[in-house]
């Protein structure tokens, strides 16, 4: 199913189309189009609502859900300093888990078809249109799904007290990092200090989220991959 010297049509719906690059697919998806006007993924109108999401659904969503699992723990008779130690300890989950899918999993080479649209589907889009502000936080929908799973595991491994707030952490996490990843890309602060902290959580995210090559877009339409422990030397650069 890959064609041989396919050519992306940026004018029609994206998602049925990567899958024909084949091997130049890895060298396409990490020349980014810094703009912010997103692409179609879907023909459908439905498929096409599902994969764009405003930054604020994120906290609006799932905030309330953070709030009721810490909630459920406290009312189990579990100490407040217990339950705050249950969060963090979800804090750090989401943390282990988000660094582990981002270097083994988001940066994985592909050549084949539905290899190739998955990894767009899930990450590839946002190294190739980062600036694309209804995309950069994930659609509350397939969250929804991957936590029925999550949720099971957690479960399983913890007790009927315990899961709920371990639960929430995991979601403040998920959360905290979604906010922050729009912000460092659509984020314009004004005063001295917000541009500091924008700067250290930037360099930050290069070193603790990149490894293989994710990007940190900057004004100036630059593409730096991640220097600390992938390719230091291989900078692309692309203006809108």
């Amino acid at each position: 199913m890959v064609a041989q010297n396919f050519e992306v049509d940026l004018n029609k719906p994206l998602v049925c189309q990567v899958g024909y690059l084949g091997e130049a697919y890895e060298e396409w998806v990490h020349q980014p189009i810094i703009s912010k006007e997103g692409p179609r993924f879907f023909k459908s109108d439905f498929m096409e609502f599902l994969t764009r999401t405003v930054w604020w659904a994120v906290p609006a969503i799932w905030l309330p859900v953070v709030c009721y699992s810490i909630s459920v723990s406290a009312r189990k008779g579990l100490a407040p300093s217990h339950v705050a130690l249950l969060v963090i300890l979800g804090l750090c989950i989401w943390t282990l888990a988000e660094y582990t899918l981002h270097r083994f999993l988001f940066h994985i080479k592909t050549s084949s078809y539905w290899g190739n649209t998955l990894h767009y589907l899930v990450h590839g889009c946002h190294h190739k249109h980062p600036m694309d502000g209804l995309r950069l936080v994930f659609p509350p929908a397939a969250t929804a799904i991957l936590l029925v799973p999550f949720w099971n595991l957690i479960k399983l491994l913890s007790t009927p007290s315990t899961a709920p707030a371990l639960l929430g952490g995991c979601l403040l996490g998920y959360v905290i990092y979604d906010c922050t990843h729009y912000y460092l890309h659509h984020g314009q602060p004004k005063s001295h200090a917000p541009k500091n902290l924008k700067a250290i959580f930037r360099w930050w995210g290069i070193f603790l989220y990149s490894p293989f090559g994710s990007c940190v877009h900057l004004k100036i339409g630059i593409s730096l991959p991640a220097i600390f422990c992938g390719n230091p030397f291989f900078i692309r650069m692309r203006k809108s």
